[in-house]
């Protein structure tokens, strides 16, 4: 051979070898009893995944990235919830009630607690009263059994201060008409009582 194709042969052959090396090495030995035999394109994905390139799982959580510091910036707070309840009442039929108005940040909702023990099923209707007149009202069948539950309004953005707002929880037999006497009526707290 003339020693130009011996050069020519020296680097091809030095640039087949830097090529293939690394993939080889990362391909690696696959003695590892958790993988399948031909696990090189795993051991590849673990690789990327640890350097964050790749497709993340269960196992390998995104790495957390610090929000950035704004000198002078207070950390957000959590808007604090506000219950107001009302007194816990009962009926001589069974029925259990307790209603609250509660606030979170700008959102106003009522819930009621209740426990039926009447052996009947009932209806509840609860009742959100808003400052300026407007109310909103939920119906929630209650079931008769002697187990707790409760009743709610959706959340609204309060109109006025929340202490403004109170609820009201009729619970009565199902039904329409005379056959559906009222048994139980459970109110919040007046709009000048302290909150919980």
């Amino acid at each position: 051979m003339r020693p130009v194709n011996l050069r020519v042969v020296g680097l091809g052959t030095a640039v087949t070898v830097a090529v293939l090396l690394p993939l080889v090495a990362m391909a690696g030995p696959t003695g590892d009893p958790g993988r399948p035999s031909g696990s090189g394109d795993a051991k590849a994905g673990d690789l990327l995944r640890d350097l964050g390139l790749g497709p993340r799982t269960a196992a390998s959580p995104a790495p957390a990235v610090p929000a950035p510091a704004v000198p002078g910036a207070a950390a957000p707070t959590v808007p604090e919830r506000v219950t107001r309840c009302g007194p816990e009442l009962a009926s001589p039929e069974g029925v259990e009630a307790q209603t609250c108005v509660l606030s979170e940040g700008p959102d106003v909702w009522a819930r009621t607690y209740y426990r039926n023990a009447a052996g009947q099923d009932l209806d509840a209707f609860l009742t959100l009263m808003a400052p300026g007149g407007r109310t909103v009202q939920v119906r929630c069948p209650v079931p008769a059994q002697d187990e707790p539950g409760t009743c709610e309004t959706p959340q609204e953005r309060g109109r006025g201060a929340a202490t403004a707002y109170t609820a009201v929880a009729e619970f009565a037999g199902t039904g329409e008409g005379a056959d559906t006497p009222l048994l139980l009526r459970s109110g919040s707290n007046t709009a000048d009582s302290d909150g919980s």
